[in-house]
């Protein structure tokens, strides 16, 4: 039996790249909405997900609020990947463009989340979400407290 890893020994960077290769995640938004990883790196953090009818809005497009969760994620994980271990951060503002709608017919979305700034108490991100196309769907901007 493998042990589990003790998480308040570990980098936000370590965290999430365990997180990852773990096999039987906990519930968690990402596994709600199907999320893959992508980059996990200092810094910067990418995760996919492909649309599906349960996406929709009463227009039948995708729900503005499956971009809005991908740019929280990861802009958050991106502050998330600098932090030293036992040091924690929460989303404080959240700010999202939309650029256009998308169909629940399949498509990949791609959200990137890099840093801007990571201060002792305050840290910002900003983020993209692009279709299989590479067409830019919504951006946003995050500030998060870090608690230590």
């Amino acid at each position: 039996m493998t042990e589990n890893p003790d998480i308040a020994k570990m980098s936000g960077l370590e965290l999430l790249r365990a997180m990852v290769a773990m096999p039987d995640q906990p519930p968690n938004i990402g596994r709600l909405i199907g999320m893959e990883p992508g980059v996990i790196e200092f810094g910067k953090v990418q995760l996919k997900v492909t649309t599906r009818p349960d996406y929709a809005n009463p227009l039948g497009t995708v729900h503005g609020g499956i971009c809005a969760t991908l740019l929280d994620s990861v802009m958050g994980t991106a502050v998330h990947s600098t932090l030293e271990a036992g040091v924690g951060y929460g989303t404080l503002e959240l700010k999202v463009n939309y650029i256009r709608t998308v169909p629940t017919s399949g498509i990949q979305l791609t959200a990137t989340g890099t840093t801007i700034h990571v201060g002792r108490t305050t840290a910002t991100a900003e983020g993209q979400v692009h279709d299989d196309q590479g067409r830019l769907v919504a951006h946003g901007t995050t500030t998060c407290l870090i608690y230590r």
